[in-house]
Formats: structure tokens, C-alpha cells, sequence
């Protein structure tokens, strides 16, 4: 087994330190934020991710795991020094690559022995190079220091079970030995591993994100005319998924796509393209269907109403997802400013994502409006005048429609992640408006017939 440092504890670093370490690597996982280091070392995650907290203890305790500001002291004999730090959004969609410099260069000061740096961060294609030659500009010791790419391809809400139980492992080298050291690090996975150069590595990762984001964003341009012209995309997507060439992923219809990943990586790609003189249509496409997406029931409910001033609104999910805390691209973050400048009366409830969003909205009069945070759904839903489902959590889904009609004072639903059958709603006596379905009025006779699906 070998010694590993990771820099960053975000999703990519800290999940990527911790599975190194219960594979039994010894690991240490560096950041510049001592309270964050103390939390972790008390056994307490700084994020919400399924499992991560037990694994992480566990490692820690059997001394496999450890956390530190200090990186001269992980950096200097590690075999394996792996970055992953953040790489945000600039305003032109680019990358801002200035923390994986940081990093480089702390390294190159530090390293006493032969190793090799991995970059899990996502990154313009060609960046593994500059991060090299970085290295090597202010490398103080004569020590071989190869760069690999090692893109990660984790989803939020499973990202420990995406990690131990990939489809596949990504590693980009420019030598025998950097790639016969990575797949040694790797073994212990057992997991196939797919080895090319270090820029088809770096965009393996931006075209397999942008290409999931181009599925969701046309299902949901489908879902729209879907409702133009009297379909249902819940029977289309069905349909569709039993094509072998299409697959059954990513099928599903909403309020857009948000996270870490899909908005700025597809923002990443067009600004690479268009550098390099090349217009990615498809991805320009994708990025605008998206931005459109995510205030398309705040459009729907204008429509419906007069106004939202003085109404008790009643917001159930906050996070981008089910089984994360994140905020980042969350379709809550477009609606409920829109809302708060109405002068709509908020009540909010989301399981973990509540404290992240009084961050940024808190508690109180914000704009002409105000937000109230909840403990459960049903008092989010007491004496609403109207309510908008923006996270399916279970929280959420355990909601029955009759509750809606019982609880809320007009039972009128905006649903953007299709949580409910449109029958079993209109049965309740609830006016539910969910995306690439039938009107209420029209759903009657949908529901009446059954669609069977046959092999040919």
C-alpha cells in the first residue's frame, strides 16, 4: 500500500481520500482551513454525502486516515500527491485555475522524493501540462515529478458507492511509469481501469458530463412541446428507454439540470470551443434550454395568479438534488428571489439544505418578501396559497395528495420534478401543474388507458 496525499476536502478531495483510505492506502487530506481540519479530525464531515462520515471515522481511528494544514509535511514523501481543489466558474465561463496553481507550487517546494501528482479536479484540456512545467519551474529538489489527469466522475448523493464501485477509472500519463503507479493505487478497486494521453483524459470527463447534460436538456425541450401538443413525456420517456442506443438514464423531465458539475462544465466546453475557434452548437443549446428551464413554473404560476404579494408560498427541496446539501445551480436559487421581489410570504423546507440557504436568504423580510425556514413539509403546506415542489426528497414524495387538499388553503401545486401521478392529484381535488404533462382538464382520458410496451 502506498502513502497518499490529497489536497482539498470537498466532494472530490475528501471522497477521494477517504475511499483511498478504506481500500488501506495511508492518506492525509490537506486544507488551508484549520476549523475544518479540527471537524474532521472530531469525526464530523464538513458535507452532507450518504456514508462518508462513517467511513471517514472509521479510517481515522484504524490510523489510515488524517487531516492537516500542514502540506510540507504530507507533500514531502508521499508517493502520490492527488489535487483536489476547486475550480469555480469565472464571469466568461471559464476556469479559474488559480487553486490548483497554489497547490503546484506548495508542492514543487516540498517534495523530497520521487512522486507523482494527480489532478481529480476537472480542468481545460491541456492544463495537466502547464501544471507540470509549473512544477518544475519552482521544483527545489532533484526529484522525478510526472503530472497524470484522474478526472472523477461521482454524482452528489452517492459519490462514496460512485467511488468504490465505478463503471470505469480514467487515468491520463505520458509515461510507463506514471501509468503503472496509478493502476498500482487503483488495484485495490477492482475496477477497470481505461488508460490514454493526459488531454484525452481531461476531456473524457468534459464531454461525458456535457453529453448527460445534453440528454436532460433535451428531454426537457421534448417535455415542453410535449404539453403544446398533448403528449405526456413520462409515456415518451418510457418509451424511449427501451432503445438500447438511448438507455433509460437521464430520461427524466424537469426544472433543469444544477450541482458542481453539468452547468459549469457545459459553460467550460463552450468557452474551450470557442478559444480554439469552434462553436459547439449542441452544448450551446443545452446551457440555454437549462437556463430557461429553471423558472419555468414561477412562469406557469404568474400566469395563474395576479400577484404573489401577501400569498403564504410553500417551497418544499431547496438543494440541486435529493441526498445532498448543495446549493450550487439549484432551481431554488432562480425562483425564490423572483418570488421575494412579489412580495410572496415563504415557507421552506428542506431536510439538510436549509442551513446553506439561510446563508445566502436569511430568515426574515429579503427584498419585498419573507422567508421562513420549516421543520417538516406539512407545515410548510399549512394555509398556502400555493406550493412549489423544487427537490423530489422522500420528505417530499411521503407527502399524499390528499394532504395537499387538507392542509394547504388553495390546494394549487407546481411540481418540478413530476412527484405525482396527475390522476390521483385531480382524485384529491388538488390543481397540479407539473412539466411535459397533460393539463388537468386533459388528463382524464390519459389516465383511463394503459400504454403496453412490447420487445421486437
Amino acid at each position: 500500500m502506498l502513502k497518499i496525499a490529497v489536497a482539498g476536502t470537498g466532494y472530490v478531495g475528501l471522497v477521494a481520500g477517504v475511499c483511498f483510505a478504506e481500500i488501506g492506502h495511508t492518506v492525509t487530506c490537506i486544507d488551508i482551513n484549520l476549523d475544518k481540519i479540527q471537524l474532521m479530525k472530531s469525526g464530523v464531515s464538513p458535507i452532507y454525502e450518504k456514508d462518508l462520515e462513517k467511513l471517514m471515522r472509521r479510517n481515522f481511528e484504524a490510523g489510515r486516515l488524517d487531516f492537516s494544514t500542514d502540506f510540507y509535511k504530507a507533500y514531502k514523501d508521499a508517493d502520490a500527491i492527488f489535487i483536489g481543489v476547486g475550480t469555480p466558474e469565472q464571469e466568461d465561463g471559464s476556469a479559474n485555475l488559480s487553486y490548483i496553481a497554489n497547490v503546484a507550487r506548495q508542492i514543487a517546494e516540498s517534495v523530497e522524493k520521487d512522486c507523482l501528482v494527480v489532478v481529480k479536479s476537472t480542468v481545460p484540456i491541456g492544463t495537466n501540462d502547464k501544471v507540470e512545467q509549473f512544477i518544475q519551474d519552482f521544483l527545489k529538489n532533484e526529484v522525478r515529478v510526472e503530472v497524470a489527469s484522474n478526472p472523477e466522475f461521482l454524482a452528489q448523493g452517492s459519490a462514496v458507492y460512485d467511488t468504490l464501485h465505478a463503471e470505469r477509472i480514467i487515468i491520463g500519463t505520458e509515461s510507463k511509469w506514471a501509468e503503472e503507479l496509478l493502476k498500482d493505487i487503483y488495484k485495490p478497486f477492482n475496477i477497470p481501469i481505461v488508460s490514454v494521453n493526459r488531454r484525452s483524459a481531461e476531456m473524457i470527463k468534459y464531454a461525458s458530463n456535457d453529453f448527460l447534460a445534453l440528454k436532460i436538456s433535451y428531454m426537457n425541450d421534448i417535455a415542453n412541446l410535449c404539453e403544446l401538443v398533448g403528449a405526456d413525456i413520462q409515456d415518451v420517456a418510457k418509451g424511449m428507454s427501451f432503445d438500447d442506443r438511448i438507455g433509460s438514464k437521464f430520461l427524466n423531465a424537469g426544472i433543469g439540470f444544477g450541482g458542481s458539475c453539468f452547468p459549469k462544465d457545459t459553460k467550460a466546453l463552450d468557452y474551450i470551443a470557442k478559444q480554439n475557434g469552434y462553436e459547439l452548437k449542441t452544448v450551446r443549446a443545452a446551457i440555454d434550454v437549462n437556463k430557461e428551464q429553471k423558472t419555468i413554473l414561477f412562469k406557469k404560476a404568474s400566469r395563474r395568479l395576479i400577484t404573489f404579494s401577501g400569498l403564504k408560498v410553500a417551497v418544499l427541496g431547496l438543494t440541486f438534488k435529493p441526498g445532498t446539501d448543495d446549493l450550487r445551480e439549484a432551481a431554488s436559487l432562480e425562483n425564490i428571489p423572483l418570488l421575494l421581489k412579489q412580495g410572496a410570504d415563504i415557507y421552506a423546507f428542506d431536510p439538510v439544505g436549509a442551513d446553506n440557504f439561510a446563508k445566502v436568504y436569511p430568515e426574515g423580510i429579503n427584498l419585498n418578501g419573507n422567508i421562513t425556514y420549516v421543520n417538516d413539509a406539512q407545515e410548510a403546506l399549512r394555509n398556502a396559497n400555493v406550493c412549489f415542489i423544487f427537490t423530489e426528497w422522500g420528505e417530499v414524495k411521503a407527502v399524499t395528495p390528499a394532504m395537499y387538499k387538507e392542509l394547504m388553503q388553495t390546494p394549487l401545486v407546481y411540481d418540478g420534478r413530476n412527484s405525482y401521478r396527475i390522476s390521483e392529484m385531480e382524485k384529491a381535488g388538488v390543481e397540479y401543474h407539473s412539466i411535459g404533462r397533460r393539463s388537468v382538464e386533459k388528463s382524464a382520458l390519459k389516465e383511463n388507458h394503459n400504454v403496453e410496451f412490447q420487445s421486437t
